[in-house]
């Protein structure tokens, strides 16, 4: 495999000492965890008053349930300083949750029904509301059980004076946005092609507690490990598979964004969020006075096109992401195809953000042509593929319409990434980088290191069920969180964002507002 053009890239920074630049680089983390009470069950009390608002908190909210929290870094100067703010935050959040725990696994915890998946409330604002109704919608159009499966979502923005840079060495002709947005929805494009190495090294989650099934019969590829878990014995992430949420019922109703560009992107989502569907139709909109779902259309709104990487921008007020992309273009790029390793008491590791800094480079730096129909198809089928057989002996993706054993293209594509490696050790005076990709290295010959081979390991090692192993790691969890300090500032900055997110909801809520209705129909086609 060439890479000729990451080469010379890599080059040309060494050359004209640019290095330093990609110290600059941004990151975030957004954390999914489900409460769960003491007997493992999800939680049905409401989310935390002590944790502030869920609608306006920025650090701490929900996710689709209730008692789905979400745990938002700010952007960091560096991963270490990120993977330092969350464990902050899950410390904060233990000391405010009394006895319940923070699920410590992607795939749920013992479901008793859909029933027992509340639905998380955000308030009586129009925001508010606007936010609940959509859930409702996904729950008439999934089911609710796909809704609290739970992920971790790496944020990352290249440096500002990087990109200046890099503008100038590669005599591009676009204006400076211009510009960061093409290179943004290239690296976009590479996340896509080589993303199946996220759930091959850090898939998580080859095994599923019967109850995530509700009844229904076991799918044909799993197998019985125990009584009470269904597994995979090659699989390594099925959260990113058939059973999880990344969009595996778009083929139904013809939904596919297109990568190409920033203006094909946007547009792609604006027609999924303007074309009818005929069985969301079915459902209706407004049923004797109540919200089913915000609308008939492909999608609801962006948010419910699911996938593993997402061009983002900050958005301001209750405007739409795709209008914030249209005004002001990418500012970052958010790679959600993460399990929560149960490992790791933070779901991931250090070592693994190092990874993650090095792959997303790898992405940008790496020539990136536009994605064909046939590839699309190459990069799901080889996505699922390894979601669910990644760790199976000699098994091949496809590339070009061609097989190539997974060994030898992770093994290629790792070479690469050693001069990017390299750089970012340059960068910040280090090791770390080609540590950590030396470390991952070892897993390609040795898929027996992978989180999902050693999770079906300790499962039979300890004689035990999905769910009893999931509920003995998070425990463990909750005590090194429990014995986790936090100084007095630290404590007293948390304490002041609940009170002021507690106070902004309130304003919210007593504003002199439109009618829902009205808000639901301006917000719809971008006139907020």
């Amino acid at each position: 495999m060439v890479f000729t053009q990451l080469k010379q890239r890599v080059k040309t920074l060494q050359n004209q000492n640019l290095v330093h630049l990609l110290k600059g680089a941004k990151t975030g983390i957004e954390k999914e965890s489900l409460r769960v009470n003491t007997q493992g069950h999800i939680s049905q009390k409401d989310h935390p008053k002590k944790l502030g608002s869920a609608l306006t908190h920025p650090l701490i909210t929900t996710d689709y349930s209730e008692a789905l929290l979400e745990l938002i870094t700010p952007p960091c100067s560096s991963t270490v300083e990120a993977y330092q703010y969350l464990l902050d935050i899950e410390t904060y959040v233990y000391q405010q949750i009394d006895d319940e725990l923070l699920w410590t696994s992607s795939m749920p915890c013992v479901i008793d029904g859909e029933s027992k998946i509340r639905i998380a409330d955000y308030g009586s604002s129009n925001i508010g509301k606007m936010k609940s109704i959509y859930r409702h919608g996904l729950a008439w159009r999934y089911g609710k059980t796909m809704q609290v499966i739970a992920g971790i979502h790496f944020n990352y923005s290249i440096a500002e004076d990087f990109w200046a840079a890099f503008h100038i060495i590669e005599a591009s002709q676009d204006s400076h946005q211009d510009f960061i947005n093409q290179s943004y929805m290239a690296m976009t494009r590479n996340i896509q092609r080589y993303g199946w190495l996220i759930p091959y090294f850090f898939g998580s989650s080859p095994a599923i507690c019967k109850s995530f099934l509700q009844g229904l019969a076991k799918p044909e590829n799993m197998q019985v490990l125990n009584e009470y878990t269904y597994y995979e014995a090659g699989g390594t992430s099925l959260r990113m598979g058939d059973i999880g949420y990344t969009n595996r019922k778009e083929n139904k109703v013809g939904v596919k964004a297109n990568y190409n560009s920033l203006a094909e992107y946007t547009q792609s989502l604006e027609n999924a969020i303007s074309t009818p569907c005929p069985n969301y139709q079915k459902i209706g909109i407004k049923v004797e006075g109540q919200y089913r779902q915000l609308n008939n259309t492909q999608l609801q709104i962006e948010n419910e096109y699911y996938s593993s990487v997402r061009p983002k921008q900050v958005l301001q007020g209750n405007e739409r992401p795709i209008d914030a992309l249209r005004k002001r273009g990418i500012q970052y790029i958010e790679l959600r195809s993460l399990d929560i390793d149960p490992f790791q008491a933070a779901g991931l590791s250090q070592e693994q953000l190092f990874f993650l800094e090095i792959f997303m480079h790898f992405c940008l730096l790496q020539e990136s042509p536009d994605i064909s129909a046939s590839e699309r198809e190459e990069i799901d089928n080889n996505q699922n593929l390894v979601a669910h057989q990644g760790r199976v002996a000699n098994i091949c993706l496809q590339l070009n319409g061609m097989k190539v054993s997974l060994h030898q293209r992770a093994s290629e594509i790792l070479s690469a990434m050693q001069d990017i490696a390299a750089l970012l050790d340059q960068a910040h005076q280090t090791q770390r980088y080609q540590n950590a990709l030396n470390r991952y290295g070892k897993l390609i010959s040795h898929p027996e290191l992978t989180p999902s081979a050693k999770i079906l390991a300790e499962i039979r090692d300890n004689n035990e069920s999905f769910f009893s192993f999931a509920q003995r790691k998070s425990k463990q969890h909750q005590a090194y969180f429990q014995e986790r300090h936090l100084s007095k500032i630290k404590y007293a900055k948390f304490e002041q964002l609940v009170k002021q997110s507690l106070l902004e909801q309130k304003q919210q809520e007593s504003d002199d507002e439109p009618s829902f209705d009205q808000f639901l129909s301006h917000y719809l086609v971008g006139k907020l």
